[in-house]
């Protein structure tokens, strides 16, 4: 008979009444509720994926931290005994000089000592890797300055800077190496000129490559940034400038100027592009640098270099 059989497992046990029970409803929810969504591969740690990645994480923890640049945003550094020294000289409101451990030293650097304690520069001492992490280069020469981003002046402010000769300018088309402006300014600073106007976009700046290259022309000659370079020229034409282009293609041999004795602004474009087309139509004048045949074109520091001595030539011989 059901229910008195001896067989095992025929016999009710007490407390297992079929039927709805209390809190089975919350038994039956969980047993229903999902365990979310698959994980990713690369999360699953038994996976390849996962064990792909874990491994790049150990390799990663591995490898030895960047040190972070000590350089407080918004300054750039100023590196080599020259550039440091010039800077130093025209009171750049430098906020650290670094000195390489045991530097070698000379006249230029106990200038530098003497000027930063004058002006209670804070210095420090740092070993020459610090200073290559710093400078980004291997050629900082044991000394480096932290300065402040470099402040440009207005091109309307440089038609003052002249005092006691003819105004001499130079205004850059499209010169985007760094190199190539620090070349112009150092070329700027030995021939007397006044100023240095770049355009604001798609021009190179006044950075820690053109310091350098400039050997401490940065300090002494003032750099304007113009928002537009025609209208910025046909303004100093205004102001009683003559506006001359130099180009390989100029009619007039450099040698030749015989506006280099009035106030003057030269013109220089990009090695490849030269001058643009509204730049050449606003100058008074084209000029070019007689070359051999075989050479195409002068680099920008060459040439401006050269125009320069020319003009400076015949300004002392006037």
């Amino acid at each position: 008979m059901a229910g008195n059989s001896k067989r095992r497992g025929a016999v009710r046990k007490p407390g297992t009444k079929k039927g709805p029970q209390v809190g089975s409803g919350g038994q039956r929810r969980r047993g229903l509720r999902g365990k979310g969504p698959t994980p990713k591969a690369e999360d699953r740690p038994y996976h390849p994926a996962g064990k792909r990645k874990a491994a790049q994480q150990r390799r990663e923890q591995a490898r030895p931290k960047q040190r972070r640049s000590p350089v407080a945003a918004g300054h750039e550094v100023v590196a080599g005994r020259n550039a440091v020294l010039e800077a130093m000289r025209a009171e750049i409101p430098a906020s650290r000089l670094y000195l390489a451990v045991a530097a070698d030293s000379d006249d230029r650097l106990r200038e530098i000592m003497d000027l930063a304690a004058r002006s209670g520069v804070d210095v420090r001492e740092a070993a020459r890797s610090d200073l290559e992490q710093l400078t980004g280069t291997t050629a900082h020469q044991g000394v480096a300055i932290e300065v402040p981003e470099y402040s440009y002046a207005d091109p309307q402010d440089l038609i003052e800077q002249a005092s006691g000769h003819p105004p001499l300018l130079v205004a850059l088309d499209g010169i985007t190496d760094p190199r190539n402006l620090g070349a112009t300014l150092r070329s700027a600073g030995a021939f007397g000129v006044d100023g240095l106007v770049v355009p604001a976009r798609r021009s190179a700046g006044v950075t820690v490559a053109a310091w350098k290259v400039s050997a401490g022309a940065a300090a002494r000659v003032p750099v304007a940034r113009a928002t537009n370079l025609v209208r910025t020229l046909q303004a100093y034409q205004k102001a009683g400038f003559f506006v001359v282009g130099l180009d390989g293609a100029g009619p007039t041999a450099i040698a030749d100027l015989e506006l280099a004795t009035e106030p003057l602004v030269l013109v220089l474009g990009s090695e490849g592009k030269g001058l643009s087309r509204l730049v050449s139509q606003t100058c008074d004048q084209i000029v070019s640098i007689p070359i051999e045949s075989a050479v195409e074109s002068l680099n920008a520091g060459t040439a401006i270099g050269i125009t320069l001595y020319e003009v400076a030539r015949r300004r002392r011989t006037s």
